[in-house]
């Protein structure tokens, strides 16, 4: 993380000196917050990810409330979801790895899995408390399984994505949210649809 946290810094001091954009479009909508629904299975990668990675899957204590989010915290943020989706190449498991799903935390290449827990990694070690940091699995405009990091704060629920650089709440990306990490807890998961008898909901991401 050394030579990464170089380049974050220089990063961090260009983004300094930019206005920090409004975020707080989905106050606009029905709801600034994705609605939570009951307690789900968490995706397969996630689970032997989890099981190789131990340390990377503890909660770290007791829930606290939802993070408030101060200009300097949004500008890194910004840079972190920006650097990560530059210095990350979008490869996938197939191509790395030779099997369809295996999460893991990138160094230069990776699929959206990877992005997300890179980027959750950082922010992790920079100060933003674990249960603002949910990876989030979702269906993307094409109906195809997405996975990407959402930030839960005071002011409402953002996305970060490895398909753009811009911060958007979640009501604005486009995307139907299937499922994410447990604020009291990351190694369970709450489903952000509700259940639909004989319904299953998508437990991995590809892109």
């Amino acid at each position: 993380m050394g030579k990464i946290g170089q380049v974050m810094a220089l990063v961090l001091g260009c983004l300094l000196a930019l206005a920090t954009p409004s975020l707080a479009s989905s106050t606009q909508k029905a709801s600034a917050f994705a609605r939570e629904y009951s307690e789900t299975l968490p995706p397969i990668g996630f689970v032997e990810f989890c099981q190789r990675n131990p340390e990377n899957c503890q909660p770290e204590g007791l829930f606290k409330r939802r993070v408030s989010m101060t200009e300097e915290k949004w500008l890194l943020v910004r840079m972190v979801n920006a650097f990560v989706n530059g210095a990350i190449a979008p490869v996938t498991d197939d191509t790395l790895y030779g099997t369809p799903e295996y999460w893991t935390i990138p160094t230069d290449a990776g699929d959206c899995e990877d992005v997300v827990l890179l980027k959750k990694k950082i922010l992790l070690s920079k100060g933003i408390p674990e249960e603002a940091l949910r990876i989030t699995v979702v269906l993307d405009e094409h109906s195809e399984g997405h996975a990407v990091l959402t930030l839960t704060s005071a002011a409402g629920d953002y996305i970060l994505d490895n398909r753009r650089n811009e911060i958007r709440a979640w009501a604005d990306t486009g995307y139907t949210m299937l499922k994410r990490q447990s604020a009291q807890d990351p190694r369970k998961w709450v489903s952000l649809e509700p259940v639909r008898p004989g319904a299953s909901v998508a437990g991995t991401a590809s892109k």
